[in-house]
């Protein structure tokens, strides 16, 4: 399944996603899709549907968060060996974890904001895993059971707050719209194998970063079970998996983002599987 939320900020419906990626209205079967939901069998509920009963949505509606209600939003750096090359970093021997913000989360064609003062606004598309059931220092091997879904992340950072200013890599992770997820959540049936995948994002038409999931230093399984011994995973809960190389911050000379500047960006799979694409604009911070 591929599950949405779809209409104006704030007023967003729940919608089923066909192949055909026409939008069927599920504001009669579920209020909602939130974490609260993702965690009382919400999915179990939706794949008993008879898909073609539901009204369909209009046309054109713009594709909000696909989960409401994220209690974490969980970042892995360094995750990629080309990508922890081109940042002149070892590979890690343990997985990097930092927080992003939930308030930096936004609908997957929002606009970016350029934060007041920043140079060097980047772009990093991943994949990013939605956690469907308590996960609580649980083995590799059930680790996948845990995952309600996949979508697409660009975990935007801002590199001078991120590097340069001290402290964590918060400060540079969390600011406003720098959290574009979606458009959809793609339920784990149709994502058998998450280092199957292909990563890749452009910047005003240039192809920037190319990459592959099983090129990940530490896979999908193995970051759930990691995370959980460390603290509880709730439904709802966002892990992005970290970026291939080709990001801004790489580039010789670097190459940062400015208003005006569009990103496009996706993940697909095999046997046409795809997590969706994202197009943003960026624009100057307004007070």
């Amino acid at each position: 399944m591929k599950l949405a939320r779809l209409g104006p900020p704030g007023a967003e419906k729940p919608a089923l996603i066909e192949a055909g990626g026409r939008a069927r209205d599920l504001s009669g079967i579920v209020p909602d899709i939130t974490a609260e939901a993702l965690g009382s069998g919400l999915l179990q509920r939706l794949a008993a549907l008879d898909p073609s009963a539901l009204p369909y949505l209009p046309d054109g509606e713009r594709f909000g968060p696909p989960v409401r209600g994220v209690g974490k939003f969980l970042c892995v750096g360094l995750n990629y060996r080309d990508h922890a090359a081109e940042s002149g970093i070892a590979i890690p021997e343990e997985p990097v974890l930092f927080m992003k913000a939930t308030s930096a989360i936004c609908g997957a064609n929002d606009a970016i904001v350029i934060p007041r003062g920043s140079l060097k606004t980047d772009w990093e598309v991943e994949l990013g895993v939605v956690i469907g059931r308590t996960a609580r220092d649980i083995p590799v091997e059930t680790a996948l059971a845990h995952v309600a879904g996949y979508l697409l992340v660009n975990d935007l950072s801002e590199r001078a707050f991120q590097l340069e200013r001290g402290g964590q890599w918060v400060k540079g992770k969390s600011c406003d719209t720098f959290g574009p997820i979606g458009p959809f959540l793609v339920t784990t049936e149709e994502i058998p194998d998450p280092q199957a995948l292909s990563l890749w994002l452009e910047v005003n038409g240039t192809r920037r970063q190319n990459g592959h999931t099983s090129d990940m230093v530490f896979d999908v399984a193995f970051l759930i079970s990691y995370i959980s011994r460390f603290m509880t995973l709730c439904p709802g809960d966002i892990i992005s998996t970290g970026t291939p190389a080709g990001v801004g911050l790489g580039l010789r000379p670097p190459v940062y983002l400015g208003p005006g500047d569009r990103m496009v960006l996706g993940i697909d799979g095999e046997a046409g599987v795809s997590l969706g694409c994202q197009t943003q604009i960026c624009r100057a911070w307004a007070q």
